[in-house]
């Protein structure tokens, strides 16, 4: 329930040519670009995928979807689903660059089943998964978002060995590259153990990860991302009680309480806490 994002593509310009040349893998430094801006150390954050309220007072970072408005007069982050499809967007998608099982059905990702993993395992198909993602990305920018979130970086781990690695890295370089082209910081989502890879190699500003705490591995995050990182905890999986995370020495200052579903303030199990 958490890949909520629903709209559909917003077809601003024509990227395929160069999006040929990016999906090389070439090495890709994170961008120094005066006109892209982190989100701030230590500053609260709210996820609201799905569903757009006003954010609490103190909240100075909004994650949302790219069909939402950014939350006025704060950081806000547009979250796009990069590597595989929405559960209502399927029909955007050529049956070209959905990965196929090996009896030539559709590889549903299998946490998700209502969601297609993307084929990027070869440039040409890279190159028409950023013809459609790439206007996504800069629709965000025109939207009026600072930053922009890819998710499932990680369905090769998922796909008993069709995809790599370097073929979603290759795939993220390319989007990364659209997004500071717009003016848009790029937040790395979860793959903690390729942190490294995706900032030096493709170009990742900062990080957006789900229960890193709970899980254990925040320091992958911060190790490479500094104070660049925006941790969300859920109500239904926490080891330990939430207070007892934020002081854990390893836990990022930017730190926010959800319940599962992301609901709105108001919803029977609504929850919102922070540091």
């Amino acid at each position: 329930m958490m890949r909520t994002g629903r709209t559909l593509p917003l077809r601003l310009t024509a990227i395929v040519v160069s999006v040929l040349a990016l999906t090389a893998c070439a090495p890709a430094s994170p961008s120094s670009s005066g006109s892209i801006t982190l989100p701030q150390p230590g500053g609260v954050p709210d996820y609201q995928l799905g569903v757009a309220y006003p954010p609490a007072a103190d909240v100075r970072i909004v994650g949302r979807d790219r069909s939402a408005e950014p939350a006025e007069g704060l950081y806000s982050i547009c979250y796009v689903n990069g590597f595989q499809t929405q559960p209502d967007e399927r029909g955007l998608w050529p049956d070209e660059v959905l990965l196929q099982t090996a009896e030539g059905e559709p590889f549903i990702d299998p946490d998700w089943p209502d969601e297609v993993i993307l084929d990027t395992s070869a440039p040409d198909k890279r190159a028409a998964i950023v013809e459609i993602v790439g206007p996504w990305v800069e629709g965000c920018a025109a939207s009026g978002f600072d930053a922009v979130e890819f998710d499932n970086l990680d369905t090769f781990t998922r796909t008993d060995g069709a995809l790599t690695v370097d073929d979603n890295l290759a795939l993220a370089t390319a989007l990364v590259e659209v997004a500071h082209r717009a003016g848009l910081a790029v937040g790395q989502k979860n793959a903690a153990e390729f942190a490294d890879r995706l900032r030096s190699d493709a170009g990742f500003d900062f990080a957006v990860t789900e229960e890193c705490a709970a899980f254990e591995e925040c320091p992958s995050y911060t190790e490479v991302y500094g104070a660049a990182v925006i941790d969300i905890e859920y109500t239904d999986a926490l080891p330990r009680p939430f207070d007892e995370m934020c002081r854990d020495p390893d836990s990022p200052a930017s730190m926010v309480l959800r319940d599962r579903l992301l609901g709105e303030p108001g919803d029977d199990d609504y929850a919102f806490e922070v540091c």
